[in-house]
């Protein structure tokens, strides 16, 4: 039977729940608009726990009422593509059978006002959603922004982040393999804390989180519910404010172990084929669990809140039903294997539990120990929130910044180079990610600290490597050609590998989109990430938006990360970023115009963002991305690193460097004078073009790479050679010689932020 608004007149308010006042409305970050349509909706006022429900469902978190037009733009199938947007994650097909199933969320304002449990809940319900589909969590990859840490509160949050991420993901036993992290001073009121989890599962296995089957029961499994997280999804569709610490309540609390258990008791439930569906309590917890699922299958469901384990006495139907608590997993089933269910979840030491079954009507209808406290056609619930166009105009600021220059003089080129090492945002993130487990599970074969993390998939000869980017400072400069240059970025890192890109995930961090130049920003971002994926043959398989990321300081930079996998042929032929040998022949490949637009050297060295970034060229990424995959295959590459923040002096520095466990630095002896005839010291070294990067191969392979590079149209010039241990780096550009100590150039890199942790001002 067909919802209809006739069915979903019979709620009644709870006992002694607060009357639906306009005042109430507005606590529930509801306009006047979506209170109206809720209204003519029932027909009648809702009850305050239908209130709630919409609130949370309405919620910019939930309903993506100022994003879905524009998102509607993204490229989401091809023939890699078994599950595109719209579900617990995306997933893209392997070889033999396998999948990969992936997705990256925010987590940035419970982070903002309680760090360690913000940041450990985001990777908790991340490894959720990947496993709902069916699959085992194989890695966790994450993307941090924070103020500079000179500030005492920063290095608070950014440690108080690591910290969260790296137990829950070490209690779990996923290994992290990789990620980034940045600091500008736009993120000091609203850090951003962005997690990625990689699945792997046989295709056969893959489960939808689709509500099927009158009379099919839902039963709550895994941990009980409590108070904690209530309106946590209408927290995360708020700007922050000096009010934001009094929300920390509404900041779940993690327990890693529960996980673990969920985690393996979810995986025998769907490989023994037990259940119909499956779906995350994550947020807007029962509330949007249950009416996502049952609209997706178009049927009604009836639940049962007095049913509901909870932690605490008397909790409401409004609590149990808005409570983000963590660990728990919403499951529907045929009656008859109810019993196996429970059986299998006792195993595991967890409980399911019935709570009530599916429906024909289309309602989405809540009792609490009999009384209808909440009766919604259920459809419309998920589906007509209004949607907003709102006005897309660029800021005169930013124009004026792309014009402009900096007014400092250039930097000498060897302090330069020392200084951009030490950069927080250049630096290592060995402070970091020593603090997560990366080889747990046993297939990690390239870990962090360089382009990519590669697992091998177990029992097969492939590898799928992965990655997660962001150049927000581009961004902020030119929207659209900064999205195309996040997705350009994170495919030159998996092609580094010698992995071939398959498909992304994103999280679009923004400000309020109710304001024109932030929605200027989000509409040209994503036209650039549209139009590259569409160049790379990378579909978008899913992701987050987040809006409001600001404080009364402002908005905090546009920040739409890219989290990228992509397959490796052969596992054995994967290319680490840092030389190998001494001996190897360096050679760059791709054309450096010296474009320093953007550029870490004028923000990091000159104070200055501004200047025009470099456009990107799709069509050059796209050949150097075929070069790099093709010349791994024949195993022609020692290494590879693509050419990022700092530009080439950089890149070469970081693969001299050497990886953060190994037993020093190689020297390099580099000639770049017949490279880029006439163009500056500063613009070549330090400038941001992309479609780059540096490898090394022996000196017998040279020729071929050669001629693959030629035969794709990729400039490669033989630009010197590996050195030996200890050795210096030295590069003649010019008439410039120029000379660095390798083995200081390592210190430099690996100690700036753990001197800055140190609370350690200068460097020695």
């Amino acid at each position: 039977m067909p919802e209809t608004a006739e069915a979903a007149t019979a709620a009644q308010p709870f006992a002694n729940e607060r009357p639906v006042t306009p005042e109430v409305v507005r606590e529930h970050n509801l306009n006047e608009l979506e209170y109206e349509r809720i209204v003519a909706m029932l027909g009648r006022t809702p009850t305050l726990t239908e209130l709630g429900v919409f609130s949370a469902l309405w919620s910019e978190h939930c309903s993506y009422k100022h994003s879905k037009p524009i998102l509607k733009q993204f490229p989401t199938e091809g023939p890699q593509v078994v599950q595109g947007p719209g579900e617990n994650a995306g997933v893209l097909r392997l070889p033999d059978g396998w999948a990969v199933a992936f997705k990256v969320e925010s987590h940035n304002h419970p982070s903002a006002v309680e760090p360690y449990q913000g940041a450990a809940t985001g990777v908790g319900g991340i490894l959720r959603d990947v496993f709902t589909m069916g699959a085992r969590p194989v890695a966790v990859l994450n993307s941090l922004r924070f103020g500079p840490l000179d500030v005492p509160r920063n290095r608070y949050l950014f440690a108080g982040v690591v910290r969260g991420v790296g137990d829950y993901g070490n209690c779990v036993g996923v290994p992290t393999l990789g990620g980034e992290v940045g600091f500008a001073e736009g993120y000091t009121g609203n850090p951003l804390v962005n997690a990625m989890c990689v699945g792997l599962l046989r295709e056969k296995d893959l489960i939808r989180a689709r509500a099927e089957g009158v009379s099919n029961v839902l039963l709550v499994v895994g941990a009980r519910t409590g108070r904690d997280g209530i309106h946590g999804a209408s927290f995360a569709s708020e700007e922050l404010s000096e009010k934001s610490e009094a929300r920390r309540p509404q900041v779940q609390v993690g327990d890693p172990f529960t996980e673990k258990l969920l985690l393996e008791a979810s995986l025998e439930l769907i490989t023994s084929g037990m259940i119909v569906a499956i779906q995350d309590m994550g947020a807007a917890g029962l509330t949007s669990s249950s009416a996502e699922m049952a609209a997706r299958g178009g049927v009604g469901v009836e639940i049962d809140t007095s049913l509901v384990p909870t932690r605490e006495e008397g909790m409401t139907p409004y609590e149990i039903l808005l409570s983000e608590s963590q660990e728990r997993m919403l499951v529907v089933a045929e009656p008859a294997r109810v019993g196996a269910i429970k059986a299998i979840c006792e195993k595991w030491e967890l409980t399911a539990t019935p709570i009530g079954h599916i429906t024909d009507d289309g309602i989405f209808r809540v009792k609490h120990a009999g009384l209808v406290v909440a009766a919604i056609p259920g459809q419309r619930l998920v589906e007509d929130c209004p949607i907003y166009e709102p006005d897309a105009r660029e800021s005169d600021d930013v124009r004026r910044l792309r014009d402009a220059s900096p007014p400092a003089s250039p930097i000498e080129p060897r302090e330069a180079l020392e200084r951009l090492l030490d950069a927080p945002n250049i630096a290592s993130k060995r402070w970091v990610y020593e603090q997560y487990d990366s080889t747990v599970q046993a297939s990690t074969l390239l870990g962090p600290g360089g382009d990519a993390g590669v697992i091998r998939v177990p029992g097969t000869e492939f590898g799928l490597a992965m990655t997660i980017d962001c150049n927000a400072r581009l961004l902020a400069l030119d929207p659209y050609e900064g999205g195309k240059a996040a997705v350009a970025e994170a495919a030159r890192n998996i092609a580094c590998t010698g992995a071939r890109p398959l498909g992304i995930t994103d999280c679009l961090n923004f400000g309020n989109p109710e304001k024109p130049e932030v929605f200027f920003q989000f509409r040209e971002a994503c036209r650039g990430i549209s139009e590259a994926c569409v160049a790379f043959e990378t579909p978008v398989t899913g992701g987050n938006v987040s809006f409001y990321n600001e404080s009364p300081t402002g908005a905090v930079y546009p920040t739409p990360t890219i989290g990228m996998v992509g397959l490796l042929d052969h596992a054995d032929r994967r290319v680490p970023s840092h030389f190998a040998s001494a001996g190897d022949t360096l050679v760059v490949l791709g054309a450096t115009r010296g474009v320093l637009g953007g550029s870490a050297y004028w923000a990091e060295l000159l104070d200055f963002v501004g200047g025009a970034p470099a456009p990107v060229d799709l069509s050059a990424e796209h050949a150097l991305q075929e070069l790099l995959v093709a010349a791994a295959r024949d195993r022609l590459l020692q290494s590879a690193h693509d050419c990022a923040e700092g530009g080439l002096a950089v890149a070469i520095a970081e693969a001299a460097i050497g990886g953060p466990y190994a037993a020093g630095s190689l020297g390099a002896t580099l000639d770049l004078r017949a490279y880029t005839e006439g163009l500056d010291v500063t613009a070549l070294l330090f400038g941001e073009d992309g479609a780059r990067a540096v490898v090394s191969c022996r000196p017998d392979a040279l020729d071929r790479l050669k001629t693959l590079a030629a035969r794709v149209r990729v400039p490669a010039f033989v630009a010197g050679e590996v050195g030996e241990a200890g050795g210096p780096l030295s590069i003649r550009v010019g008439t410039t010689a120029l000379e660095w100590d390798t083995a200081a150039l390592r210190r430099i890199y690996y100690d700036a932020i753990p001197r800055r942790m140190r609370g350690d001002a200068d460097r020695s």
